[in-house]
């Protein structure tokens, strides 16, 4: 262990934390704490090759800028220090918690560590999804995660009694739910890299995403072809400043609910 560490914070616009959280993830820096427009990475390693990529993204990624601080720290085990602050949650009827705090046998357990997976249900948009598949899936339905992430979503669908496909394009995420499916004795019918276009079920009861709005926008077509007549459509990750847009593209659809939580939220629609 080095006697030093360096601690990079860097502030982001609000609906980029989970999308840059991943990107970084992706360059090799673990660990990445997620906050509202703030992520904090510590590591040994000199983060400039890392802003240097961050400043890239920068130019390619409309709506997207960052800035950037930098502190060198004395090292300690930081690990245990971050696993210390990561509490449980409860969402009816879920339990999620790291693999390090102890089960709580009266709720459905779903055991995510959000050191190294893309999603732990304590950001607003995962956790409103949970709320919606705990009152809306049910045993033998059948369900497409779209952008899954970490797979705590189809996690929760699976232990259920649904039987989940999942799929995300970033080919860290498709590998990350994979472990937690394993972590958590779970089973998923199929996993791949790519969106609901590549599924080889024609459709499906329920079919979930939790993504950004313009990428919602943009995949519409698609996860509307996915519906079977009479299903449920949960979208999530949409700031409540792009809703109307999210709105409009699936205008089509029969509106369910809304979840609100902070600035972001969660639309339930159904095929009607």
């Amino acid at each position: 262990m080095q006697d030093n560490y360096y601690k990079l914070t860097l502030a982001v616009p609000a609906g980029f934390e989970e999308l840059i959280a991943d990107f970084i993830t992706a360059q090799g820096f673990d660990g990445v704490e997620i906050g509202t427009q703030q992520l904090i990475i510590r590591s040994e390693a000199d983060p400039k090759p890392l802003l240097d990529a961050l400043a890239h993204l920068e130019q390619e990624i409309e709506g997207f800028t960052f800035t950037s601080k930098i502190e060198v720290l004395q090292n300690r085990d930081w690990i245990a220090h971050y696993q210390a602050s990561v509490s449980p949650i409860e969402v009816d009827p879920f339990y999620i918690r790291a693999s390090w705090h102890p089960p709580h046998h009266e709720k459905i357990e779903i055991i995510v560590d959000p050191a190294l997976a893309f999603g732990s249900g304590h950001h607003a948009t995962t956790y409103s999804c949970l709320e919606a598949i705990g009152a809306q899936v049910h045993e033998g339905n059948t369900v497409l995660d779209v952008g899954c992430g970490s797979g705590i979503l189809a996690l929760a669908a699976a232990k259920l009694g649904a039987t989940v496909d999942l799929c995300d394009t970033d080919p860290l995420a498709v590998q990350s739910a994979k472990e937690n499916f394993e972590r958590n004795n779970a089973h998923y019918r199929t996993l791949w890299e790519g969106s609901a276009n590549k599924a080889q079920a024609q459709a499906y009861d329920v079919v979930i995403a939790n993504i950004i709005a313009d990428v919602l926008c943009i995949i519409a077509p698609q996860l509307q072809r996915a519906l079977k007549p009479g299903a449920l459509l949960i979208l999530s990750g949409i700031l409540d400043k792009k809703e109307a847009r999210v709105k409009e593209s699936y205008r089509t659809l029969t509106p369910v609910a809304r979840i609100a939580r902070e600035e972001w939220v969660t639309l339930l629609y159904r095929n009607d």
